[in-house]
């Protein structure tokens, strides 16, 4: 199986987002110094929302003139302590993925759901995306 997930990992980390795959991972970047400022979080997923939507509308996304401090993945199903661990400072939020979690300070500010990828274009993820970091993004 990772031999088949390692491209859709590579999609990701090749435009600048850190793979978090431990539980101790995710609470290390989401607390303390790794907290400040904007972080967001791709909740991966091997699914085909995923593949023709939800990486290719971040990548774009991350073309703005306004992105977030900070990039981190998670992949649901693969690293599902990480994932678990992740979805604990999603306050609120039903376990998504593919999803986009904005934090600001440690804080979620934004959450976008598998239902809103599905069926949207590309264009209308990044504006998505690009409509919550110009709102929280310094």
């Amino acid at each position: 199986m990772q031999m088949m997930v390692q491209p859709m990992r590579d999609e990701l980390t090749r435009i600048g987002f850190k793979e978090l795959r431990t539980p101790e991972e995710v609470d290390e970047v989401l607390q303390g110094e790794g907290a400040k400022g904007t972080t967001l979080i791709v909740v991966n997923s091997v699914c085909g929302c995923a593949a023709g939507l939800a990486r290719p509308g971040v990548a774009l996304s991350l073309k703005h003139k306004k992105v977030p401090d900070h990039l981190y993945t998670v992949f649901a199903g693969q690293d599902r302590e990480a994932t678990a661990r992740a979805r604990e400072y999603f306050e609120g939020e039903p376990p998504s993925s593919p999803s986009f979690a904005l934090l600001k300070d440690g804080k979620l500010v934004q959450m976008i759901h598998r239902h809103e990828i599905e069926g949207a274009s590309l264009e209308e993820i990044a504006q998505k995306l690009t409509a919550a970091y110009d709102k929280y993004c310094e």
